[in-house]
């Protein structure tokens, strides 16, 4: 490797991009193409940096098992933050198996952030987790144990392990300092807002406040009965009931627990949940039946009771009854949550993450573009959505993943 090569590799190491293009700019040689498309796409480039690397790979040929698979991570990185997420991450997979195998143990282990800020993107945490275990951060150069905690935080972060996110934040700073990077601590600092940021509306007794995340966390290990419209559960200290899959069910649940202790009457109680303006014989009787379908569900929670005007939540074990619900409600808010990362998303990547169809996600975009809450460029599958970050709209309690005892 010639000495210009080196200059630029360090220049981007220290992330000095313009610095790296001064070295390499000329240059059409495969190592020369590689870090060309790596400093476009720190510039922010990431069509002509996706178009570099491709070229690199090609030109490094087959005996360069080592350089290929190295610009196979740079473009895997730039699909992730270009919210490709149809990328084909089995290539990110076996990229980092060729790295391991000859000893690059600095991007392999980028390798394996890349591969675990995807999975923490669509919410599978127990995968991120395991990856995340297998690797050892203490060897590794400061930017790469920055990256490493950045991840470690983002999980404690969605299973509402406060301490442990902060913790890991601050290791995150401590490396991103040494590491001597604007961007990276910068990349810190954001996502550290997220634990001073109101994440959740608690209504409790006809009143209503804003939570932290901690709070979040405290709240569910304070024994108080919650009506989690977050992930629409309903929860206590030891037992988690779903109603996702019961949407009518959930709508009861909610209107009883904010009610508490008082009881909610049967008009309203079908106003909340079948929206009938005309109550008539059947809804009364739809009620009925609902209302027994929410006890069996509660059983082991709480009862709910028939009074004089209609009906009450009785909780079993807590003292307390509260709902928890988002901080933003609206319709397509978990939509509006990921565009809130100030990214641009296709429509297919949004259903990747939601796990909705891509039609699903269509007619919400064009509904909340009609109300001009989002706006989109270019066409057909080159199509991209984004709207500016929303204030006081954190997304970690509407993005995917399981809560604590879900």
């Amino acid at each position: 490797m010639d000495s210009l090569i080196t200059a630029a590799a360090h220049a981007l190491a220290a992330g000095d991009p313009l610095g790296a293009l001064k070295r390499v700019a000329l240059r059409d040689d495969a190592p020369a193409l590689a870090l060309r498309g790596i400093a476009m796409a720190q510039l922010g480039d990431l069509v002509r940096a996706k178009a570099l690397l491709k070229s690199a790979a090609r030109a490094f040929g087959r005996r360069e098992a080592v350089a290929r698979a190295r610009c196979v991570v740079a473009e895997a990185e730039i699909a992730l933050v270009s919210r490709d997420l149809s990328w084909p991450a089995k290539a990110l997979d076996a990229a980092r198996a060729t790295l391991e195998a000859h000893g690059d143990r600095v991007n392999a282990a980028h390798a394996r952030n890349v591969e675990v800020r995807r999975l923490l993107l669509i919410g599978r945490l127990d995968e991120a987790e395991r990856m995340l275990s297998a690797l050892d951060p203490s060897p590794l150069p400061p930017a790469a144990r920055a990256a490493h905690e950045l991840a470690v935080a983002g999980i404690a972060a969605r299973r509402l392990q406060t301490k442990t996110a902060h913790a890991a934040l601050s290791r995150a700073a401590e490396a991103a300092r040494k590491a001597d990077i604007p961007a990276l601590t910068a990349e810190v600092e954001n996502a550290a807002l997220v634990l001073k940021t109101p994440a959740a509306r608690l209504i409790a007794r006809g009143e209503e406040r804003t939570l932290l995340l901690g709070e979040v966390e405290a709240l569910f290990a304070s024994g108080a009965l919650v009506v989690d419209a977050c992930r629409n559960v309903v929860r206590d200290e030891r037992q988690v009931v779903s109603l996702a899959t019961r949407p009518i069910l959930f709508a009861l649940a909610r209107a009883l627990a904010e009610a508490w202790p008082a009881d909610v009457s049967r008009s309203t109680l079908l106003a909340r949940a079948f929206r009938a303006k005309h109550a008539d014989e059947s809804h009364r009787a739809r009620l009925r039946v609902e209302i027994g379908r929410l006890r069996a569900e509660l059983r082991a929670l709480a009862d709910v009771s028939a009074t004089k005007n209609g009906f009450a939540l009785v909780p079993r074990r807590a003292g307390e009854v509260v709902v928890l619900a988002p901080p933003v409600e609206e319709r397509h808010a978990a939509v509006l949550a990921f565009l809130a990362d100030g990214r641009s998303w296709s429509s297919s990547a949004l259903a990747i993450a939601l796990g909705a169809s891509p039609r699903t996600v269509q007619r919400a975009l064009e509904q909340l573009a009609e109300a001009g809450k989002v706006q989109s460029f270019g066409r057909g599958p080159a199509r991209r959505w984004m709207t500016p970050p929303l204030t006081g709209f954190p997304t970690i309690l509407l993005l995917p993943g399981p809560l604590p005892s879900d």
